[in-house]
């Protein structure tokens, strides 16, 4: 974590057309909170992941948007510190709420941030490569399932900036909880984000992405060597994932296990499909 203090609550300016506001959510699994972003000038903006309903963060909000008028409030997915300040930030500036589909599961995860938003009512849901328009920007849906089947990143056109949301994180690797988060389709969205050229990410969680297609090169390795650890445990004896997880993320705060263990399943899932591991019950091997 970097040292405090956080800048939760003030509105930097990253280029000319983007701004950031950090909500005061930071947590183990936020970093140091919620980035929403602003796109655009006194012309007209569009929030991207408005972050969760918190009042000071709106106040934060509204003091940067200042006598903008909102164009479209735009989420990446539904997760509860993603979406929820949409529905008042939508209120108070009669804005409509353009972007991901609505979402929501009943989920056991081990971090109260992460069920879904009960209350995300888009007015439009962006399909992939659709675009909205505001003065001097552009953004476009990157369809990117995998944390969630309903996740967008947002391309800013004119600046070759991408808006990755938690697809693609500035300080840690992405969560994949099954059942929603699937794996297989996480690396093929990585796959696709590598095919693209931006310049720069702007992700919710940590500092910006100078050099996007040579993070992104090493997520896909490190997603490929956690597969071949994994084989190489259940190469010695069925496990249980419990027991893979103290092995796989020695080192790391315990408190991450649990939510490390929903992406080591998210991978036993995916080789299982592949035919390379079975189960039977919570016990995994090698297949033969």
């Amino acid at each position: 974590m970097p040292p405090r203090p956080w800048p939760t609550g003030q509105c930097e300016q990253l280029e000319p057309l983007v701004r950031r506001v950090l909500a005061p959510n930071g947590s183990p699994f936020t970093y140091t909170g919620t980035q929403t972003y602003l796109v655009g000038d006194s012309g007209g903006v569009a929030v991207i992941d408005p972050g969760p309903d918190v009042p000071e963060h709106l106040a934060a909000l509204e003091a940067a948007i200042g006598d903008a008028e909102v164009l479209a409030i735009c989420c990446t997915h539904t997760h509860r510190d993603h979406s929820p300040a949409a529905a008042p930030l939508a209120a108070s500036r009669r804005a409509p709420i353009i972007g991901c589909a609505p979402l929501v599961l009943e989920s056991d995860e081990p971090r109260a941030d992460v069920p879904f938003d009960t209350d995300y009512r888009p007015d439009r849901v962006l399909a992939d490569c659709e675009s909205l328009s505001g003065p001097d920007w552009t953004l476009t849906a990157v369809a990117t399932p995998g944390h969630t089947s309903n996740h967008l990143c947002f391309a800013l056109e004119e600046t070759k900036a991408l808006f990755t949301g938690d697809h693609v994180m500035g300080w840690s690797t992405t969560v994949v909880a099954p059942p929603d988060g699937d794996m297989a389709d996480y690396l093929t969205s990585l796959d696709r984000l590598y095919g693209r050229h931006d310049r720069i990410y702007y992700p919710a969680h940590g500092p910006a992405v100078t050099r996007p297609r040579q993070l992104v090169r090493g997520m896909l390795g490190h997603r490929r060597q956690r597969e071949r650890q994994i084989l190489r445990l259940l190469q010695q004896g069925p496990k249980e994932i419990a027991e893979l997880v103290p092995v796989m993320y020695k080192g790391v705060d315990t408190r991450l296990w649990p939510a490390a263990g929903q992406s080591v399943r998210a991978h036993l899932l995916d080789l299982e499909q592949r035919g390379s591991v079975a189960r039977s019950g919570e016990r995994w091997t090698v297949s033969t």
